[in-house]
């Protein structure tokens, strides 16, 4: 027998939400392996730039006198600003409080050096299991870029890596700043020209293939400005339309956009300088529409480009909508952003990723996510409940199972990652 009202309704999805494990399809993080380049513990939690920029809000301290304090300084003056002077209701500060009580910490206590001791007596390693475990996130997706040089290196030396972690091939120093970076790729052997000739596609084409093998990505990705054009003569454009697209289409490899971020306009305040405008849709759009056999992965980050996004989604199976990011990733706007995805493409989209920077905010970012979404599928499912259409228990699990992580691993080629609940 279905289910039969909406209070039963509600018991069943919040429980199915709760209870399924995520692909997190987009982070910041990287296994224990890769040794510093994984962030984690209280300190880490504190100064994440959303916080730095927080913070910066109820304090006088120059911006470059903040950058000269070291970490745990940092930590304290975020701490005693934002959790003690006045109550931490952002959804940061929020973020950090959850996260801690995920740990079974007292946030009562207001202790940071008693949270700290917690943290200290754990190692990477053991870190990276319980947070996995408290988040119930079975797969995390990297963001791996080869320009970077402390990562290059640990790729370089063939670091051994965790089968949970996957890596993205991430684009953004060729795309968007090939005229600071082609001389890189001549150091390393990739003998590009001055101008843009087929020996310098073959190049770039050559650099990008070696990097698949090295990586073995599960899609290449870009953040992007919001005055990104498509067709355009740029380096941007010509990198695109002559390696990035072919490439793409020749491995069957996604390409990911995040477009709409304007980067620095507080250079002092680093990656928390960044900001957010509209974009047009109509690069997407050509994009889409000129390159059939090409799939695209696609957030944007202003709230204004969200309707738009879903309507192109409902005319192009090629494009993959996800997540909710980075200024989007707010109770309000999640709510807001999922319910008009369900109701323009239905449970065809992925809605949410962490974009965790820090190993430990998968815990925060996952439950408040989480409780967020369950609330809309409850509404969507009672509307169906209305119509006297029934609605099974292995029905919802399916769907969630789709949204949380089946939906990405099809859509990126991967079939044996598909689990569907029995």
């Amino acid at each position: 027998m279905g289910i039969q009202s909406r209070e039963e309704l509600a018991v069943a999805v919040r429980d199915i939400v709760a209870r399924q494990k995520v692909t997190d399809m987009h982070t910041h993080l990287y296994p224990p392996q890769f040794g510093d380049l994984l962030l984690w513990g209280v300190d880490e939690l504190l100064t994440y730039h959303y916080l730095v920029a927080e913070v910066m809000r109820w304090t006088d301290i120059p911006v470059e006198e903040f950058w000269k304090l070291g970490k745990q300084e940092q930590a304290e003056l975020i701490w005693n600003k934002l959790f003690i002077e006045h109550s931490p209701i952002s959804e940061a500060c929020r973020g950090v409080l959850t996260t801690l009580q995920g740990f079974g910490l007292d946030t009562a206590s207001r202790d940071l050096q008693a949270f700290r001791e917690a943290f200290a007596r754990q190692d990477a390693f053991g870190q990276v299991d319980q947070v996995l475990e408290l988040a119930n996130v079975d797969h995390v997706v990297m963001t791996n870029d080869p320009f970077d040089d402390r990562e290059r290196t640990r790729w370089l030396d063939g670091e051994q890596t965790d089968g949970r972690f996957h890596a993205v091939l991430r684009l953004d120093p060729l795309l968007n700043e090939y005229a600071d970076t082609k001389h890189r790729l001549r150091e390393w052997g990739y003998a590009v020209e001055d101008s843009w000739t087929e020996q310098s596609i073959q190049e770039v084409k050559r650099f990008l293939s070696d990097w698949i093998a090295r990586m073995k990505p599960l899609y290449m990705a870009v953040s992007l400005p919001p005055a990104f054009a498509f067709p355009e003569e740029s380096d941007r454009g010509r990198i695109l339309r002559d390696c990035i697209l072919p490439l793409s289409k020749k491995r069957s490899l996604p390409f990911a956009m995040m477009i709409g971020v304007k980067k620095r306009v507080h250079p002092a305040l680093g990656d928390a300088g960044d900001f957010v405008a509209k974009a047009s849709l109509e690069p997407l759009e050509h994009l889409l529409a000129h390159y059939p056999d090409n799939k695209f992965i696609v957030t944007m980050l202003a709230r204004e480009n969200q309707h738009e996004l879903c309507v192109l989604a409902r005319k192009f199976r090629n494009l993959m909508i996800f997540g909710c990011w980075w200024f989007m990733n707010n109770p309000v706007i999640i709510e807001e952003m999922t319910r008009m995805r369900t109701e323009l493409v239905g449970l065809s989209m992925v809605p949410q990723h962490s974009d965790a920077r820090v190993l430990d905010q998968l815990i925060y970012k996952w439950k408040h996510s989480k409780a967020i979404i369950a609330e809309v599928l409850i509404d969507k499912y009672s509307d169906l409940l209305d119509t006297g259409w029934t609605i099974e228990r292995q029905e919802i699990e399916r769907d969630v199972s789709d949204l949380f992580r089946n939906n990405f691993w099809r859509f990126v080629g991967r079939e044996d990652m598909v689990e569907v609940p029995s």
